[in-house]
């Protein structure tokens, strides 16, 4: 049976550990100089209406130390579901390609292509999930903290797919998460419901991030909002995640951003740049757990 990750609750909690654990030992053997051809021979294919730094070079570096190959394809090449039909490129690219990727502005255009593909489809970012992204995150939590049970995760700014794609992790892996947003931005009431008891929803930014352990932002304007930007902008500037709201914090927090950073608006220089931040270590991990995601659904290793 071809299994998907389109979501976070795609995957029950002893599937995301095998993950994690593998995702460990991919980056240990990297580092040793060990080679991990566990996927030779297989294709994967990126399917881009984003434009993309670290989705792009961590999918298609990964399959290449995977011993696999990757194919690129932009917007303008297939322009998804507009020249061609989600169901149609997915049984084309069925017949040629072992796993598809695709970073897309519908959620529902990536569950069209796994609805039609006899192979793996692969989240890369939608406008309502960001999975590879959270699973590399609760990956930088552990090597930082060596547990995820109890870890209370503060998310200041919008409630976006980011946010849906924590609160569904902290459901499944038993930790607590609190989103601080504006009034307004509050994240989609389905998955807030789904998500039960362990996820906290306040607009008070000093309750969410007071004894945190992970203090945790995003844009304010992500692609495809950017004629929200000025509104956005004086919404979220009570949201700034600076010095006094990491102060907030346990004095052992660290502080996450997945990138690109606004430097000024949502976090400041002094925060992004400071002994707390492990958001390089976010970037860096991402290559290890999409290749362990990629591992995993082909069921090798």
């Amino acid at each position: 049976m071809k299994r998907d990750l389109l979501r976070i609750a795609d995957l029950r909690r002893e599937e995301i550990e095998r993950i994690l654990a593998l995702a460990g030992r991919l980056k240990a053997q990297l580092r040793a100089g060990k080679l991990h051809p566990l996927l030779a021979g297989r294709t994967l294919v990126m399917i881009f209406e984003k434009p993309s730094l670290r989705t792009r070079v961590t999918f298609e570096v990964g399959m290449g130390q995977l011993g696999g190959g990757a194919i690129h394809l932009a917007p303008g090449d297939i322009r998804l579901g507009e020249r061609e039909s989600a169901g149609d490129i997915a049984r084309n690219l069925e017949r040629w390609v072992d796993l598809i990727m695709a970073r897309t502005f519908l959620h529902q255009s990536v569950v069209d292509l796994a609805a039609g593909a006899s192979v793996p489809v692969i989240n890369g970012l939608s406008d309502l999930h960001h999975p590879c992204q959270v699973l590399s995150d609760c990956f930088t939590l552990l090597e930082r903290r060596g547990r995820l049970d109890g870890v209370r995760v503060a998310f200041i700014g919008d409630g976006n797919n980011m946010v849906h794609s924590w609160m569904e992790a902290a459901a499944i892996l038993g930790f607590d998460f609190v989103l601080a947003c504006p009034p307004g931005y509050e994240p989609d009431p389905t998955i807030t419901k789904q998500a039960g008891a362990r996820t906290t929803v306040t607009h008070d930014v000093d309750l969410a991030a007071r004894d945190a352990d992970v203090i945790y932002t995003d844009v304010w304007t992500s692609m495809g909002q950017e004629a929200e930007a000025k509104a956005r902008l004086r919404a979220f500037q009570p949201y700034q995640v600076n010095e006094r709201v990491v102060a907030l914090a346990r004095p052992d927090a660290i502080v996450m951003h997945c990138l690109p950073a606004h430097r000024g608006e949502e976090i400041t220089d002094a925060v992004i740049d400071g002994p707390q931040s492990v958001v390089f270590d976010q970037a860096e991990n991402r290559l290890h757990v999409q290749k362990a995601i990629m591992c995993a659904l082909l069921d090798v290793a």
